[in-house]
């Protein structure tokens, strides 16, 4: 049980307190409820771009790094297609430095044109370094729009191509940051040894006078459903062929969404998995193979990936694939095989709530879900599926219609 306590503030901004006696240490998490699938088509990346944007410093603060790592913290940010989320860990004692530098960022940050110039071609450099100059990297800018042809998960969170960063102006920077970077956007979350009363008094010593701002709307395009199976080769110099099968699967709040968690997990979580044990070992026509959700807010995907053995084509694979598709859909999963899943998501689990940052980012995660307290409830959520509910939603959710298949050829003479 992770207890924690809430309050909002008058510009809107919802705060997150929970208590830790155990560590000396504290974080200050900061979700903004933006991501890559609010970026227009024409100008996508941006949600990552101004991650990194927010890190050049504000009106007060040439940099913003140095005052923390003084005070004995260190920090880190990340994007995703649904949220932007920046953390402090540092010593309790010196959170108000940690309160003072997010607040200050989030008020004021500095649009010069030289942290724009600095952070754009940070973000061109990662773009040709992990997704153009890696073998494998432009994986996902192929799958998304395979998978989606009309909802914005169609881009990846780097964005679509290069172009619109590269032509990103002051003006885009700064309309991206007053429509989602304000106090109604974000929820804070505060975790480590404190009080309650003196967490209050210090977010609304940093946060109270920060402009309540406007609260961004979302209407996005549905995703139509998809009907028949959809399926991509391309040709890259890389050391093996390898696959990816997409399936369409419900929202994250979906009733469905951890029953499919389940369903992946048997499929190929680990050694002992279906797709491992069959097509690895027994079969022995894969190099690697895995299976997992992309626990998306919005409609996800099933992927199952890997790389085919030297000699095996992907039409070879694909009929063994089927086939143990098939096996999954036609009868349910032992009790056993259920009860091993269900004691490595709670290990899993356990192990990653012992870290106090782990804790403030998914009570963060789940108050944008509506109710932090769902934190709580996941494991009793995972407990009641049963064999049957894994073997229905293998059913409607393990079928060609659903599948989007990008299979990477191996090539040298690729570019």
């Amino acid at each position: 049980m992770i207890k924690f306590e809430r309050f909002q503030l008058e510009n809107g901004l919802r705060v997150l307190f929970h208590k830790d006696e155990t560590t000396p240490m504290a974080v200050v998490n900061t979700l903004y409820d933006v991501g890559a699938r609010d970026e227009s088509e024409d100008k996508t990346g941006f949600a990552h771009l101004f991650e990194h944007l927010m890190f050049g410093g504000s009106v007060n603060i040439p940099e913003f790094d140095t005052p923390l790592q003084m005070a004995g913290g260190e920090n880190n940010a990340f994007t995703s297609n649904d949220i932007t989320n920046y953390y402090d860990v540092l010593p309790v004692n010196n959170i108000e430095t940690a309160l003072w530098l997010e607040s200050d960022r989030m008020l004021s940050l500095a649009f010069t044109p030289k942290s724009l110039e600095v952070q754009r071609n940070v973000v061109i450099e990662e773009f040709k370094q992990r997704y153009l100059n890696q073998p494998y990297g432009d994986v996902w800018l192929q799958l998304r729009p395979l998978a989606y042809k009309e909802h914005p998960y169609k881009w990846a969170t780097i964005g679509k191509e290069i172009e619109p960063i590269e032509n990103a102006t002051m003006e885009d920077v700064k309309s991206f940051f007053k429509k989602h970077y304000n106090p109604s956007n974000a929820i804070l979350c505060i975790a480590g040894n404190l009080e309650f009363d003196k967490v209050k008094e210090l977010v609304e010593k940093w946060y109270g006078s920060i402009p309540k701002g406007t609260k961004y709307e979302r209407n996005l395009p549905k995703e139509p459903v998809q009907t028949e199976l959809r399926k991509l080769t391309i040709d890259r110099d890389v050391p093996s062929d390898a696959f990816h099968y997409g399936f369409k699967m419900p929202d994250r709040l979906h009733p469905d969404f951890f029953t499919i968690d389940v369903l992946s997990d048997a499929l190929g979580r680990d050694k002992s998995s279906r797709l491992y044990v069959s097509l690895k070992k027994e079969q022995q026509l894969v190099a690697d193979i895995s299976a997992y959700i992309t626990g998306s807010l919005d409609d996800g995907l099933l992927v199952i990936s890997g790389k085919v053995n030297e000699g095996i084509t992907f039409e070879q694979f694909d009929t063994a694939l089927w086939k143990e598709i098939e096996n999954v859909k036609a009868s349910k999963l032992a009790d056993s095989e259920l009860d091993k899943i269900m004691i490595k998501i709670r290990t899993a689990r356990e192990f990653q709530e012992q870290g106090l940052l782990n804790r403030a980012m998914n009570l963060c995660s789940y108050e944008l879900l509506g109710d932090a307290n769902g934190i709580n409830l996941e494991s009793e959520i995972y407990q009641q599926i049963t064999t049957d509910d894994i073997l229905r939603c293998a059913k409607e959710t393990l079928t060609k219609s659903k599948c989007s298949i990008l299979n990477v050829k191996a090539d040298k003479n690729a570019k």
